[in-house]
């Protein structure tokens, strides 16, 4: 192997790992949200995840979506608990007038 070869090697790794390293960046950066939207742009779907919030280690609230209505789940330690919320979503801030 003479040097020309082995400076083509090199060149042909830096180029790969370079590849690798950008589809990680991306992933990172566009990964899980783009997924999600190409996804659900397939069809509609009847259950959607409202918020979630970790009361400790063991324990997290659940607001979920299931055909329009909203219900409110206690995970954790073995027991479920779910509740109806009535609650209507705050509404979206309106444009300043001028």
């Amino acid at each position: 192997m003479d040097i020309v070869e082995f400076i083509r090697a090199v060149a042909a790794l830096a180029v790969t790992l370079g590849l690798v390293g950008l589809v990680a960046v991306g992933i990172r950066r566009f990964g899980p949200e783009t997924l999600a939207r190409l996804a659900a742009g397939r069809r509609e779907r009847r259950l959607k995840l409202v918020e979630s919030l970790a009361i400790d280690p063991t324990r997290r609230l659940v607001v979920f979506s299931l055909d329009g209505e909203e219900r409110l789940l206690l995970l954790g330690e073995g027991q479920l608990l779910s509740v109806k919320v009535k609650t209507p979503r705050p509404a979206k801030p309106s444009e300043p007038v001028v």
